[in-house]
């Protein structure tokens, strides 16, 4: 009996399947509004037991990339009602990953009056898309203020109240990938010298608030937070306290007791190697679920399900460019390969036009 495939549970909710669709950022949503394009992309993928959407900004200052979605306005909260109510017609459920881009951002793609904020005014290195303008060099953050830190944990909150009145089954923080949670967590682009900064503790108590209120916002059992471990997208390097850091902070997690841990492994695409040692920390130390992710096929995901290495494996490149993934794995069927040149695109071209098996 394959595991994959079978039913199993995430907290109190049943899922169809063991297979997640990741979270890929695709700048579709045109003014930041969700829309039926968007609704009918989820839908196609709804066979999965899990998906878990793009970032969605809680806030106008976390807005970073061009056309992603957010999750602070009435607009937002009804645009994205189309894409819950479509997904669980297919049988999955739907997680909105929340993303609050931090420094990873520019002006020009934000709306008036928002600012690029981080843990301290260290620009990242490297350049961002902008439609206004073509590509921009990352610019200096503001340092966030204690009254910032404040308000941005407030802005988690009601964006995790704000997307469960949407539909959605639950919410993943995106702690990874260079954005604001881990911009807090990595030494880098923290150098705060206040109770935020410094030691693991201080850098990741930014992190453990966020984690605690949407908590107490919404239930821990719909929560989940992504982390990256030994990922440097966005310049976050590798230092040498890392596995320590990551230890500590999953030690933490697991007395926060969120539904879920996600953990991104981008080696398959020339990333750092994420060492099986700091999962199987991971796996040992939180009691809750782990999702895994990272260049995964069909042998090896159930693989690492027979070893109780994860729960729940996620999948991002396969659902992108297969609709109709779960049945393309069970039958052994060759995949669709990526468009990459749409990824980023506006309009349905490499989104919504992959084709499906015939029944």
């Amino acid at each position: 009996m394959s595991l994959l495939y079978t039913p199993t549970t995430l907290g109190s909710l049943v899922l169809q399947n063991r297979m997640v669709m990741a979270p890929m950022t695709r700048s579709r949503a045109i003014h930041n509004i969700p829309n039926a394009l968007m609704a009918d992309y989820y839908a196609q993928r709804g066979t999965a037991g899990l998906i878990i959407t793009e970032g969605a900004s809680p806030s106008p200052n976390g807005l970073g990339y061009a056309r992603i979605p957010g999750i602070f306005s009435q607009a937002q909260v009804e645009g994205w009602k189309a894409t819950t109510e479509a997904v669980h017609k297919k049988g999955a459920k739907i997680f909105l990953q929340i993303m609050h881009s931090g420094r990873i951002s520019h002006p020009l793609n934000m709306p008036a009056g928002a600012r690029v904020i981080a843990p301290s005014a260290v620009a990242a290195t490297g350049e961002m898309y902008t439609d206004a303008g073509g590509m921009k060099p990352f610019p200096v953050p503001e340092a966030m203020t204690l009254e910032d830190i404040k308000s941005t944990v407030s802005e988690y909150a009601q964006g995790a109240k704000n997307a469960v009145a949407a539909g959605f089954d639950g919410i993943e923080l995106h702690g990874a990938n260079g954005y604001l949670l881990e911009q807090f967590i990595r030494p880098n682009s923290n150098l705060r010298t206040d109770s935020y900064g410094g030691t693991i503790e201080n850098r990741a108590r930014f992190v453990l608030e966020v984690v605690n209120a949407v908590n107490a916002a919404i239930g821990r059992e719909k929560v989940g937070i992504r982390l990256s471990p030994f990922g440097v997208f966005n310049d976050v390097p590798l230092y040498d306290d890392m596995a320590y850091d990551y230890t500590w902070l999953v030690q933490q997690l697991n007395l926060a007791a969120p539904a879920y841990i996600h953990i991104v492994d981008h080696s398959a695409m020339g990333a750092p190697i994420v060492h099986d040692s700091i999962k199987a920390t991971f796996r040992n130390t939180f009691k809750g679920t782990l999702i895994l992710s990272g260049g995964y096929d069909a042998s090896r995901a159930e693989s690492d399900l027979a070893a109780g290495k994860g729960d729940l494996i996620a999948f991002g490149m396969g659902f992108l460019a297969n609709p109709d993934l779960v049945q393309r794995l069970k039958t052994g069927a060759a995949l669709n390969t990526p468009d990459m040149e749409t990824l980023y695109t506006p309009g349905p071209k490499g989104y919504t036009d992959y084709p499906v098996l015939q029944e």
